[in-house]
């Protein structure tokens, strides 16, 4: 039985919540996401440690995906165990469905068949009656939109999302699936979730317009581009470290000499902002208040604690700008990332 009691001063004031579009729900600008670091048999003490600790510092929101652990399906399962000794009523608790999942033909992408039974099953994992946000993960180019967009209809009529949102879908399929919603009365979109950081400025060629016109809410994953935004990578690839992992989502050709370079200058105007790489960057997430809240994933209490005193400095000067900005040009990555066309 769990001795964890809330902190009674976690809404005394520093975690700002900022409004989810047009909408009255309002999210943390520090969302915890629990993509990695999550997973295992059952939950453990440095899981239950990192999810006290964001509750205590005022995030409420907690993202899944049914696909989350290794192996699939535990992060939901640890998650949701933890999630019991918080109160259900303070707290946003999220999940997702369009990667693989199971075997066979049914067990991705956007079909009404895989995303109601992949709901169910989030659902089960979870052991919730209701997720507050559901989420289409990906664009399925071989399903109509129509029948996307009925099922996340579907999840909300039956009281099993409160909210419909969509992860990574382009500003054309966006307007789409939106004007869809619209035409066809079903539940509206209410929040967008794509990736974006300072190495990774997809949305800024669109996307972000449009949900700021259309009223939806944006949640920024991969804030820190998988850790390179941070002091990980200043002088080499730790060995534990994400980037020196098989099959790793951070390539080991993103974390090269030239772009190292760039870390080192960008943490060095984060020293001047009296910053770290990390908290800056998240910082710069936030400063277009267009963005309700930036998702971090997190291996430790600590760091939690540390990324949410971003939400201190969310302003930067004009010339700030500009000077990241040139900082940044040379950088060698992929212009565009996680857009899916």
């Amino acid at each position: 039985m769990s001795t964890y009691i809330p902190d009674p001063a976690r809404y005394d004031g520093r975690m700002p919540y900022r409004k989810c579009g047009r909408w009255g729900v309002k999210l943390p600008a520090i969302t915890l996401g629990c993509w990695h670091n999550f997973g295992g048999e059952s939950p453990t003490k440095n899981q239950r440690e990192m999810i006290y600790a964001a509750f205590d510092a005022g995030i409420t929101h907690f993202d899944l995906a049914n696909n989350y652990g290794p192996p699939y399906g535990s992060a939901e399962e640890n998650v949701g165990a933890i999630l019991k000794d918080l109160p259900r009523d303070e707290i946003l608790i999220t999940s997702k469905a369009g990667y693989d999942m199971w075997p066979g033909p049914y067990g991705e992408w956007g079909s009404r068949k895989y995303l109601l039974a992949s709901l169910d099953q989030s659902l089960k994992r979870t052991k919730v009656d209701y997720f507050d946000f559901f989420y289409s993960h990906r664009f399925d180019p071989d399903t109509p939109l129509d029948e996307t967009m009925g099922s996340l209809d579907t999840a909300v009529s039956q009281g099993k999302a409160l909210y419909a949102g969509i992860s990574s879908y382009s500003a054309p399929l966006t307007r789409e699936a939106f004007d869809i919603c619209k035409d066809r009365s079903f539940a509206p979109l209410a929040i967008h979730q794509p990736n974006y950081s300072m190495l990774n400025r997809w949305i800024e060629d669109g996307l972000t317009d449009v949900c700021g016109e259309l009223g939806l809410g944006m949640i920024a994953f991969c804030p820190l581009f998988q850790g390179l935004l941070t002091d990980k990578y200043l002088k080499e690839i730790p060995k534990d470290s994400r980037a020196s992992l098989e099959n790793s989502p951070l390539r080991k050709n993103e974390v090269s000499e030239q772009n190292i370079r760039v870390i080192r200058e960008l943490n060095d105007h984060a020293g001047q902002r009296g910053q770290t790489l990390a908290q800056m960057a998240l910082s710069w997430v936030l400063r277009d208040k267009r963005v309700t809240s930036a998702l971090i994933g997190a291996s430790s209490a600590k760091q939690i604690i540390e990324n949410v005193k971003a939400v201190d400095k969310t302003d930067f000067s004009t010339d700030e700008l500009t000077k990241l900005d040139r900082i940044l040009a040379k950088i060698n990555l992929p212009k565009s990332l996680w857009a899916t066309e």
